[in-house]
């Protein structure tokens, strides 16, 4: 996953630098004085900063794991993603942020020294008695899988657009009676975007919100596209791989461990989809040569990078920050610089991250066995 990972961001380097740096010199941004106020070791003596959801604790930048390890320049490139759509906090930054994309991991790490303050996120009421406490760290990713624009064998399983009648009944019809009821199958006819192979990898697309197809259109010829969230049916989100746990038999909630279950009880299988009630709705994006570079659009309106975007809850931590992530378990050890640029429905509270792990298969895996402790820092402009 990690060489994946390694050959996506010199690729994500190359479009980025050629689209904001082509012709420029490399010039060196020159840091500014210590912000005032700050007290020794860098840590300000303003106290905690209290949000919504989370309340945030001034700390010193040694607090953080793995800073001097880790390769920044790598992360940059979610950075200059950020800054497409930067929050007001961050803005005025930008026109630094982007030279620096040229620059080594040690100048990006001494102009952030510099530039912003580490806080330690913690719960709203203090609860983890100023440890900041652990949350919960899962990942997802974006599902690549073969289609076929029209109903044929071995292509039976549709994901649909929003139908016209989505917003004339809240909540819109559940996923069992969508299958069921005579009145919920008229109003989705027509509606259809494409058909896979199983039901349950259209399921696995819904609940990761995005993916790409393989598309074979009536005509023979094959074409790759992005499918993106565009709507719900504004049922509760339950996780089926939660029911089918509590069915027995299956030891961990993975996905090949689920389709393995299945295969063995395929009885059960529609029993398994109706366990969710929530069903998402598509919108087809061309998928060009540079988009398959990089990941879907997050809830910041920019395109994903794997291994450096999260979803954060936005009432804990704005899109947009910079946020030091880390987080050791049986899935991997992680310290490193990420971005908050996405959310979702399970996402909620302070200590509570979905990490991206990139697209297809091998991301699949690593964001199928993903559930580990968390901490996290904000980055934030002094």
């Amino acid at each position: 996953m990690h060489q994946v990972m390694k050959r996506t961001s010199a690729l994500l380097c190359a479009a980025a630098l050629a689209a904001t740096l082509a012709g420029c010199a490399v010039r060196t941004v020159p840091l500014p004085p210590p912000a005032p106020g700050a007290a020794a070791g860098g840590v300000p003596a303003a106290g905690p900063a209290q949000h919504p959801r989370s309340r945030w604790v001034p700390v010193a930048w040694d607090e953080l794991p793995g800073f001097e390890q880790d390769d920044t320049a790598d992360a940059w490139n979610a950075w200059l993603k950020s800054c497409e759509r930067p929050g007001p906090a961050f803005a005025s930054l930008c026109g630094e942020v982007r030279p620096l994309s040229l620059a080594s991991p040690g100048e990006q790490r001494d102009w952030m020294r510099a530039r912003l303050q580490p806080y330690r996120v913690e719960p709203p009421d203090g609860a983890s008695g100023g440890g900041g406490g652990e949350g919960l760290l899962t990942s997802y990713f974006e599902p690549v899988f073969d289609a076929a624009r029209q109903p044929r064998p071995g292509f039976a399983a549709p994901i649909y657009r929003p139908p016209a009648t989505l917003g004339q009944r809240r909540p819109w019809y559940t996923r069992q009676e969508m299958d069921t009821l005579p009145d919920a199958r008229a109003q989705l006819a027509g509606s259809e975007l494409a058909w896979l192979a199983d039901p349950v990898d259209a399921l696995i697309l819904q609940i990761q919100g995005s993916g790409r197809l393989r598309i074979t259109e009536p005509d023979g010829s094959q074409r790759s596209v992005r499918v993106a969230y565009a709507a719900t049916n504004d049922q509760p989100y339950r996780s089926p791989g939660s029911w089918a746990l509590a069915q027995g038999g299956l030891r961990e909630a993975t996905w090949p461990g689920i389709k393995n279950w299945l295969a063995a009880n395929p009885r059960r299988v529609q029993e398994f989809l109706w366990s969710n009630p929530r069903v998402v709705f598509f919108r087809e994006e061309e998928l060009t040569a540079l988009d398959e570079q990089f990941g879907p659009r997050g809830a910041q309106g920019v395109a994903l990078t794997p291994g450096r975007s999260i979803a954060v809850d936005p009432q804990s931590i704005p899109y947009g920050t910079p946020v030091w992530l880390a987080s050791a378990g049986p899935t991997a050890t992680l310290q490193r610089l990420v971005q908050a640029q996405d959310t979702g429905s399970a996402i909620t509270g302070a200590l509570r991250a979905d990490y991206f792990a990139g697209w297809g298969a091998q991301a699949g895996e690593l964001a199928g066995r993903m559930k580990q402790p968390l901490r996290l820092w904000v980055l934030w402009p002094k």
